[in-house]
């Protein structure tokens, strides 16, 4: 029997004992008007269609001795030489991105990496160049998981179970900015792939998709996004995302992928795209000695239009 039930029977108690319990009956009322206030509280916090949800805050650590046993950091050995090749690799991007010496190009802190078929490392090459652009003095980075049909990144980081990309394409969370996650590298935050769901990657393809570009890349006037893309020869949505960037970062896996599949997915990408070839796994000469050789961590560059 509930308190309010309870209350009721005392009252009706009272009812038929008469004036002496008259009393007892007046605070059963008052009871009762206590306990129906209170659930009407509780019901109105409960439903309010107004309320604002709001996701718990985390910071997504980089654990870098994990990251290297995934071969996604050079030994501490290389740390040093491949800093220095990201440094190189970087600065066409962040200088056509803000016209920093060089002309802007539109939307060019818009980002994607990708390549032609999967393992040529363009996650490895996201998560440096993410971590190199960090550094830039007055420059944000965010990392986008945008392969989700493979969302290493997610994975990597342990976020797979925290909500991302894709509860934003289909409604399911509508604040953008709400799954954007800080990391323990100071200018650095990521955007997991989100829950996994069927038709994912055609969510990707969506008109969604192309507003929440948008919306990122507005969002701060010194932010670079960077977008770790599906290869281009294996899904029709890595076409429509590059089709919403302002530059492009093709990784080449040297003397591995074919240079037909590397001229394939060059043809593609859309007219008059800022294209940055990034040859991975490549013997680098540097003052005389060969940097990366027998290793993965040799990186060289070129840039250029599609057709260079």
């Amino acid at each position: 029997m509930s308190k309010i039930q309870e209350a009721l029977k005392k009252i009706q108690a009272g009812k038929t004992a008469g004036t002496d319990s008259s009393l007892d009956a007046e605070k059963a009322v008052q009871q009762v008007a206590s306990i129906q206030s209170r659930v009407s509280e509780a019901d109105s916090a409960t439903f309010d269609p107004d309320a604002t949800v709001t996701l718990p805050e985390r910071i997504v650590e980089f654990d870098n001795d994990a990251l290297r046993d995934a071969g996604l950091l050079a030994p501490t050995s290389d740390e040093e030489a491949l800093a220095g090749e990201y440094r190189n690799l970087k600065r066409p991007l962040v200088a056509h991105a803000f016209g920093k010496r060089a002309t802007q190009i539109p939307d060019g802190h818009l980002i994607m990496v990708t390549s032609a078929f999967p393992g040529e490392g363009k996650t490895f090459t996201c998560i440096n160049l993410s971590l190199s652009m960090a550094q830039e003095k007055d420059t944000t980075v965010l990392l986008v998981d945008a392969d989700l049909a493979k969302p290493h990144i997610t994975s990597l980081f342990g976020v797979q179970d925290e909500y991302g990309l894709l509860d934003v394409l289909d409604g399911t969370v509508p604040d953008l900015t709400s799954v954007i996650l800080d990391t323990s590298i100071p200018g650095l935050k990521i955007l997991p792939a989100g829950r996994p769901r069927e038709h994912a990657t055609e969510l990707l393809a969506s008109q969604r998709m192309e507003e929440i570009v948008s919306e990122l890349g507005q969002a701060e006037k010194n932010r670079i996004v960077l977008f770790d893309s599906p290869p281009l020869l294996l899904t029709s949505e890595a076409k429509v995302l590059s089709s919403l960037v302002g530059q492009i970062a093709m990784v080449i896996k040297a003397g591995d992928t074919p240079r037909q599949a590397v001229l394939e997915a060059l043809s593609a990408l859309p007219e008059g795209m800022a294209i940055n070839l990034i040859l991975n796994q490549a013997r680098v000469s540097a003052k005389g000695s060969y940097y990366g050789s027998g290793s993965k961590y040799g990186y060289g560059y070129q840039y250029g239009s599609k057709n260079a």
